[in-house]
């Protein structure tokens, strides 16, 4: 299977400014909603996530991300539980550094 050449990796920022955590995505706001639903927060009290494109050095794309526990879709898969986590984040901006 051929690797899409539009995915892209992107790897967050921790708080105490290290990098860890890789996560891929065709934009920046897939690769955020998948580290939210990894990091949590909640709607009064988001997390901030910086994600760094693999190849970009200065450049921060900055998430107010949560994650809220709702009800799984009324046509869900059979081994699907009836509570998921979903995540939700909101674009601050991008920073250069």
């Amino acid at each position: 299977m051929p690797k899409d050449s539009k995915m892209k990796s992107y790897i967050l920022l921790n708080q105490d400014g290290t990098e860890g955590g890789v996560f891929t995505g065709h934009q920046p706001r897939q690769a955020a909603m998948k580290a939210a639903n990894r990091i949590g927060g909640t709607k009064q009290k988001p997390v901030e996530i910086k994600l760094r494109e693999r190849g970009v050095k200065n450049k921060y794309h900055v998430f107010k991300a949560w994650k809220e526990i709702v009800s799984a879709p009324k046509n869900k898969p059979v081994w699907m539980p009836d509570k998921i986590s979903k995540p939700f984040v909101q674009k601050v901006g991008l920073e250069r550094i």
